[in-house]
Parts: C-alpha cells; structure tokens; sequence
C-alpha cells in the first residue's frame, strides 16, 4: 500500500484499517512477550512506534481519526507493557502532533520522542505546561533544523539552557536532539550543545 493510499484508506476503508492495527498490536505484544522471555527486566524503554503523524504544520490527519484507529492498539501494547513488565514506553513522531498528545497520554505512553519544538503548534512552555509531569519528553532538547546546523555556539548554548530550564523541572525530561544530527552541522556547535548540557543540566537547574 502507497502512503497516499493508506492516507485514503484511514476514511475509506476504516474497519479494515482498524482490523489492520489490531492485528499489528498481536504481533507486537507477542514480540515483546519474546523479548521480556529472553532478557527479562534488563529492558527500561521499549520502543513501540517510529512512524510520523504529523507534518510541519499540523497533524496528518484529525485527532478523531487518531483515537479511533490508531489509539485502540497503542492502549493495549501499552497495558500489556505495565502489566507485565517495569520497562517505559518510548513512542516517536516528527511534526506538529500537539493534538495527538492527550490521547498519547490517555493509552498510557510514558515517554514522547523527538518532540519537534520547531514544528507548529510545539512550543516548549506551551508543551511543558499542558503535558508535563503527564508525558517524558524524549527530546526538544535543541532545534536540528535551524539552531544546530545554523546558530552561533551561543545561539546553542542559550537554545539548550533555556530547554533544559523549560522541560527540566520536576524531572520528566531526558535532553536529546530534536533528531538526528545531520551532516555539515558545525564541530563547534556539537560541542558546545554538549557543554551546556553538561554546564545547564544538572539539579538543582538555574534559572
């Protein structure tokens, strides 16, 4: 199936798409039932889902659509997870999915990765004052697509304190990239990032 169709087939073809993702969730849960047989509680975040639903500037589709399909499956993953296990769940997407949080939060996902704060809609205080202490954010720690690759070192100095002090209290944080470092990022802003963090993120947090 093409992504275009599989976008279609979310209105179209809804049972079967609902069918589709609960079929997904037997074959995960039954993984992961491997995995906790092989290593037992050595785990401590399983990562459940890498695909993307939102673009730069919105969801890909409406929040309804994403708590009638897709929320059934990521529910029953997550309980079996809780109920069987101590191991966090760790589900990534790119994008503006500020609406897609709430019923995120509501199947019982521990922790939320890139978090793209420079996408629409993903502003770090906005974030961190609807969904924090509710969600782990997995990320948001510094912009991959403007501040990184673009910004002076203090541009990225400044960047990553002022996240850290934004997503940081009370914990419920981890600072990460919003994604992958890509190439031609400057040596010096890598390394300042990684000063300041060290400098910047560490309790108690400065103001």
């Amino acid at each position: 199936m093409t992504f275009p169709d599989w976008m279609v087939s979310l209105i179209t073809e809804k049972s079967y798409m609902y069918d589709f993702y609960q079929v997904s969730a037997d074959v995960a849960i039954e993984n992961l039932q491997a995995y906790h047989d092989a290593v037992g509680e050595r785990i401590e975040a399983v990562v459940i889902s890498t695909a993307d639903y939102g673009t730069q500037r919105s969801e890909m589709f409406s929040p309804a659509v994403f708590e009638e399909l897709f929320i059934p499956a990521f529910r029953r993953i997550n309980d079996w997870v809780h109920a069987n296990t101590n191991w966090k769940t760790f589900y990534h997407s790119c994008g503006s999915i500020r609406n897609l949080i709430d019923p995120l939060i509501e199947a019982g996902v521990d922790s939320l990765n890139p978090v793209q704060v420079s996408a629409a809609n993903m502003d770090p205080p906005g974030l961190q004052r609807d969904f924090g202490g509710r969600i782990v954010f997995w990320g948001g720690g510094i912009d991959t697509q403007n501040v990184l690759p673009f910004g002076s070192v203090e541009e990225v100095r400044d960047q990553v304190r002022e996240h850290i002090n934004i997503f940081g209290p009370g914990g419920g944080f981890v600072f990460s990239t919003v994604h992958n470092i890509q190439a031609k990022v400057p040596t010096e802003n890598i390394l300042g990032m990684y000063d300041a963090v060290h400098e910047f993120g560490r309790y108690p947090l400065e103001a």
